[in-house]
C-alpha cells in the first residue's frame, strides 16, 4: 500500500544505510502486506510463550484514517539521521524508546510512523495520567459487572447463582495486549509517561525485562480451568490465556514520550535508548505540510515557515500552530486584507511560553 510514496524522501536522504529496518519513507503498509522479516534480537531479548500453539496474527486496522489523520499522506523525511539511527537500534535490540522534545516536535507521531512503515497494524495508546497505575495498563477486571449478571434465584431468601465466567469481564489493556505472543511485535505508545505518579516508571522495569505478566483472577482458578478467553484493547475477537500467564514472544516496539515534567531513574533510562527530537526545520516542517495539503508548497506557504521560524525562537512555537495556519491560508483566509491576516496569524501563533493564566 502506497509504496510509490518515497519518492520525495528519497531524493532528499539516498541510500539508507543496509541495517535500517525503519527508514523514514512515509510508505503505509497493512499488517496482511508481504514484508520482510525484521532481524533476530539479540539472545538476551528473545521471549518465548509457554504453550505450543502458533504466534498471533496482527488484526488489520479496522480503519486507516486514525493513522492518515496523524500523518497525512506521506509523512516522510521529517526525521534526523541521527535519530533514525537510534529508532533502529531500539527496534533490533527490542528495547523500548524514551522520546523527549518540546510540544509539536511529532513525539508521539513518531509511533504511528513505526507502525505505518513497518505494517504493524494499529497503534496501542496508552496515555498516562498521574492517577495511573501500571495494572491501568495490562489489564482490567470488572467484578462488580460479574457479580451483578450471576443468575439470582427465585424464592424468598435465595442468594444468586453461580459466577459468570471470569473472562467474560476481563479486558487486557495496551501494555497487555502489547505483550500477547504476536508473529510481529506490536507498537506500544506509552503517551507522557513523565505525568504519572513517581512509582509507575520503575514498577515497568519488570516488564521490560521478562516481557510478561499475570493475571490473578485467572491463576485463581487453578487446575479446574487452565485456558479463558479474554479481551484485548483491540476491541476484536477474545484471545486465549493459559495459567493466568501472558508473555510476549515478540517484545514490543515500545515509545514512551515525556515533556521532560520530571526526571526519571538511571535503573529506568538504562532500559530505554533515548531520542531526542529537535523542532524540526524549513526542510522537516515542509516535509510536514506537503504530507497533509500535497506536495511542492507554493510561495506563500514557503514565506508562512520561514516567518514561523523566525518568531519560534527557541521552541516557543510547536509545529502543529503551523499547520493550523496553513490550513486557513488555504481555505483563503489571507485573500481578504493583510491586517485581518496579521491578526489571525498572532492569534494562531501565540507564545506557548506566554503564562496566560489567572
Amino acid at each position: 500500500m502506497n509504496g510509490d510514496r518515497s519518492d520525495l524522501h528519497q531524493a532528499r536522504h539516498p541510500r539508507p544505510p543496509s541495517w535500517w529496518v525503519f527508514r523514514d519513507n512515509g510508505t503505509h503498509h497493512a499488517p496482511s502486506d508481504p514484508l520482510p522479516p525484521l532481524p533476530a534480537p539479540p539472545p538476551w531479548r528473545r521471549f518465548r510463550p509457554d504453550t505450543d500453539s502458533p504466534p498471533l496474527d496482527i488484526p488489520e486496522p479496522a480503519d486507516s484514517s486514525d493513522v492518515e489523520r496523524k500523518l497525512g499522506s506521506c509523512r516522510a523525511g521529517t526525521l534526523d539521521h541521527g535519530v533514525v539511527d537510534v529508532i533502529n537500534a531500539a527496534i533490533q535490540l527490542r528495547r523500548p524508546m524514551l522520546v523527549t522534545g518540546q510540544p509539536g516536535t511529532g513525539k508521539s507521531s513518531l509511533a504511528y510512523q513505526i507502525a505505518a512503515e513497518l505494517g504493524l497494524g494499529r497503534v496501542l495508546w496508552w496515555p498516562v495520567v498521574s492517577r495511573t497505575a501500571l495494572r491501568d495498563g495490562l489489564y482490567d477486571y470488572d467484578a462488580i459487572g460479574r457479580v451483578q449478571d450471576a443468575p439470582v434465584g427465585t424464592g424468598p431468601g435465595t442468594q444468586r447463582g453461580p459466577l459468570p465466567d471470569v473472562g467474560r469481564y476481563l479486558t487486557l489493556g495496551p501494555l497487555g495486549t502489547a505483550l500477547l505472543p504476536w508473529k510481529r511485535p506490536r507498537v506500544l505508545l506509552i503517551d507522557e509517561l513523565d505525568k504519572s505518579d513517581v512509582d509507575l516508571p520503575n514498577d515497568l522495569l519488570h516488564i521490560f525485562e521478562e516481557g510478561e505478566f499475570r493475571i490473578r483472577e485467572l491463576e485463581r482458578l487453578g487446575q479446574s480451568r487452565r485456558e479463558a478467553s479474554v479481551g484485548t484493547a483491540d476491541h476484536g475477537s477474545p484471545v486465549v490465556v493459559r495459567d493466568g500467564r501472558v508473555r510476549c514472544s515478540e517484545f514490543p516496539v515500545v515509545v514512551i514520550t515525556s515533556n521532560g515534567e520530571r526526571a526519571f531513574s538511571p535503573a529506568f533510562r538504562r532500559r530505554c535508548l533515548e531520542v531526542e527530537l529537535a523542532a524540526p526545520d524549513e526542510e522537516r516542517l515542509a516535509a510536514m505540510i506537503e504530507s497533509h495539503f500535497g506536495p511542492q508548497p507554493d510561495a506563500r506557504t514557503r514565506e508562512l515557515i520561514r516567518s514561523f521560524l523566525e518568531l519560534r525562537g527557541d521552541g516557543s512555537l510547536a509545529a502543529d500552530q503551523l499547520l493550523n495556519t496553513v490550513h486557513m491560508l488555504t481555505n483563503g483566509a489571507a485573500d481578504a486584507d493583510e491586517a485581518s491576516w496579521a491578526r489571525l496569524r498572532a492569534a494562531l501563533w501565540r507564545s506557548l511560553a506566554t503564562d496566560t493564566s489567572p
